[in-house]
């Protein structure tokens, strides 16, 4: 592999922006269904703040958080088009954070986050994300499959692709970051070792098993409480700042308009959601099953960060008092924490990746240092 060179929010409002990200290298979220996994139906209780959106909602581009923006195709023999977005890691050591979104998102969720690693790290760790399937410019055959198997799958398939196009004769150590459902594919991934001893670490962001599972039956009413469609990407922006899905403007500025297409057909509200979240609800039952314990048994460092220490179920509790994992715990910050509070998510993900880096070099004490 060569060495590669990278070319607060108010309490109660949302009218201007977190941090300021303009200095980012150049290269969403909706109510999902992993949304629903980790809130309760009361945390999407859609109601208007009394402080209006009176600033800039116009979209931002990838290019201001990401080097590359690439349309992969795996498998010549098979019409898949999966859209990437990465930003290499400047030397041959190091790390690459690899993650996959939430159901209903996109990889553009991940854009300040990937944006304020490279910058914490100088450009020393990349940031790999992509668009599953059904979500985003990713195009293939079977869009409603979207089991556990098939999504890991995917994400390996697609991290092999571009160890191809980039041409690294070994993948580097990897950190594997999931939200929300994104989550359990990476602990289904890890678990499945589909990616060998690269894996140094896993981090999740904001699902647990047990709460998951049980928010399951309240789906289809979350998703019906949601708008059919919006008559702008804008009046989207706004949306979801406005019933506080998203608190981080700049953020939604950026993710939003990746959850969305546009339908001439549907009349004045002709920006309709991308991914059809009903369509997949026989998967649902499944993509929580078993994940505290799937979690706890990855052979790698495990990270698991929340928006409220409420949603640990019982095996989480006793695996985290028995030192298991770490906890970090963000109360401040909503479902999609990674947005809502991206330079803070980073901040833990580069020291999570710094302990347990497996190229530091750890010297002993001299004698009278002991």
């Amino acid at each position: 592999m060569k060495p590669t060179t990278l070319s607060a929010l108010p309490e109660d409002g949302v009218d201007s922006e977190q941090h300021d990200y303009s200095s980012a290298s150049s290269d969403s979220s909706g109510v999902s269904a992993s949304s629903a996994s980790t809130i309760t139906p009361a945390d999407f209780n859609f109601r208007r703040p009394q402080r209006a959106v009176t600033s800039d909602t116009e979209p931002l581009q990838w290019s201001d958080f990401f080097a590359h923006e690439l349309d992969l195709h795996p498998d010549p023999s098979f019409p898949s088009t999966f859209r990437v977005y990465y930003n290499p890691p400047n030397s041959i050591t190091g790390p690459l954070f690899i993650a996959h979104h939430g159901a209903g998102s996109s990889a553009l969720s991940f854009g300040l986050l990937a944006s304020e690693i490279q910058r914490l790290t100088a450009g020393k760790a990349g940031f790999l994300c992509f668009d599953a399937r059904g979500h985003g410019s990713t195009k293939v055959e079977n869009e409603h499959d979207l089991s556990l198997w098939t999504l890991g799958d995917d994400m390996a398939t697609v991290v092999k692709a571009v160890q191809t196009k980039f041409g690294w004769e070994k993948l580097p150590d990897i950190v594997l970051v999931g939200h929300s459902l994104g989550g359990a594919v990476v602990t289904d991934l890890a678990n499945r070792r589909l990616l060998g001893s690269a894996v140094m670490g896993v981090a999740v962001f904001d699902v647990v098993e047990g709460s998951a599972i049980e928010a399951l039956q309240h789906m289809h009413r979350i998703l019906e409480a949601r708008p059919a469609g919006f008559a702008s990407i804008v009046q989207a922006i706004e949306w979801h700042l406005r019933t506080r899905v998203l608190r981080n403007k700049r953020s939604a500025r950026l993710s939003v308009p990746s959850l969305l297409l546009e339908d001439l057909s549907a009349g004045p509200k002709s920006f309709r959601w991308r991914t059809d979240l009903v369509s997949t609800s026989p998967s649902w039952s499944h993509w929580f099953l078993n994940l505290s314990s799937k979690f706890l048994s990855i052979p790698a460092s495990k990270l698991l960060i929340l928006a409220g220490t409420d949603r640990l179920d019982k095996p989480l509790m006793i695996g985290q008092m028995q030192g298991k994992y770490q906890l970090d715990v963000f109360p401040e910050a909503g479902h999609f924490l990674h947005e809502d509070c991206p330079e803070r998510t980073a901040e833990v993900l580069v020291e999570f990746w710094r302990r347990n880096d497996r190229g530091a070099l750890v010297l002993p004490k001299k004698v009278g240092e002991v």
